[in-house]
């Protein structure tokens, strides 16, 4: 027999009240991102991408991403993040879907999703994702161990295509919604794509580097009129499209004979950027053997895009991983340390400002 105490009854009735007053939790949020400022910056890390203004220090938002997501694209015509990554059924294992997920700025949710096929590049790399310069494409780079690029229409929300680019990757955008992607052989090659999101016609550019010899980084980076790509060996590149035609300058020097001769090499993960206007280029150098490239830098080279020659060095105290510098009349300097901090300087002093507290970064991306 079951014996009912009036205590226990009582406390029965209490929870049960208790339980009729919560309200369900409801998944939407009701708080709304402000409209991103000149200097705000996403910290990207394996699970996140971080949104904070990089003048105060103080964190606006955060988009929740798939572990294999190679990077967060925004489009900020469109008010809206694009990230591409791989899901399974049972977590870590089982079915795999991948889709390209479309975030609002407002509040950040989840809007829409494109399933795209099941083969993303999942490596944490800037350009293994690009919005084409008619801001209704976004490209993604596959692997499997097969290259190929998937096309999604963002505007209609949904997936064109697949482009095969055998023995190339990277995205590289281009005007005219064309892109350029790197290849082992040493050369470019640039895919038109027309305005429905379809291949064209692709060119194939002049070899200009030796991939066994010295080989270009997988970190391009844009410039004002198109992209800079430097080389293990510290080789600088300066590539332009206008219409069919690719423009690959002479390589110039990031180190020098002497420089080579002491050691210094680029080398980090994020190990370099450009800010466009003001024709900067900010470089994570260390000292070490050559084709070290995954060590951090203890210094940070600047050199001026006009006059191809360094003209300032900082020096720092915990090895730099990655570098970013914002785009504004007056930029910050982003420095991902070795210890996980990010760290805030003046780009054009170098005095520093402050360290933004969070995830370290795995990678930068400028808003």
């Amino acid at each position: 027999m079951r014996v009912i105490t009036f205590t226990s009854l009582c406390l029965a009735l209490a929870v049960s009240a208790a339980n009729a007053q919560i309200q369900p939790q409801t998944m939407q949020p009701t708080e709304t991102m402000a409209e991103p400022g000149e200097n705000w910056i996403m910290t990207v890390t394996r699970d996140a991408g971080y949104i904070f203004d990089a003048a105060s220090g103080e964190m606006q938002g955060l988009i929740s991403i798939s572990g294999q997501t190679p990077a967060v694209q925004p489009n900020p015509a469109r008010g809206e993040f694009y990230a591409a990554g791989a899901y399974f059924s049972r977590g870590s294992y089982g079915d795999r879907t991948d889709v390209l997920t479309i975030h609002d700025y407002e509040n950040l949710s989840p809007v829409a999703e494109v399933t795209i096929p099941s083969k993303t590049t999942a490596l944490p790399f800037r350009s293994y994702i690009g919005l084409l310069s008619d801001g209704n494409h976004v490209a993604v780079s596959n692997m499997t161990p097969a290259q190929s690029v998937s096309i999604v229409d963002v505007a209609n929300r949904n997936f064109v295509g697949e482009i095969s680019t055998p023995g190339c990757a990277l995205i590289l955008p281009v005007s005219n919604n064309d892109f350029l992607t790197i290849c082992g052989d040493g050369t470019l090659m640039l895919i038109d794509v027309d305005g429905d999101g379809n291949e064209s016609n692709r060119t194939r550019s002049a070899k200009f580097f030796d991939v066994l010899d010295d080989a270009v980084y997988d970190h391009p980076v844009q410039t004002a009129d198109g992209w800079l790509l430097v080389s293990h060996a510290g080789k600088a590149y300066d590539i332009s499209v206008s219409g069919s035609d690719m423009s690959i300058g002479d390589a110039w020097d990031i180190v020098t004979e002497e420089e080579a001769e002491e050691g210094w090499w680029p080398g980090g993960g994020q190990l370099y950027s450009v800010h466009k206007n003001l024709g900067l280029v900010y470089i994570s150098m260390h000292k070490g053997e050559q084709y070290s490239h995954h060590e951090p830098g203890t210094e940070v080279w600047v050199f001026s895009l006009a006059a191809k020659r360094r003209i300032a060095t900082i020096e720092f105290e915990n090895p730099v991983v990655n570098v970013m510098v914002t785009q504004e009349a007056e930029p910050l300097l982003m420095i991902a340390d070795k210890d996980g901090a990010t760290k805030v300087y003046d780009a054009l002093t170098f005095v520093y400002e402050r360290t933004i507290e969070g995830p370290g970064a795995e990678l930068f991306e400028d808003l």
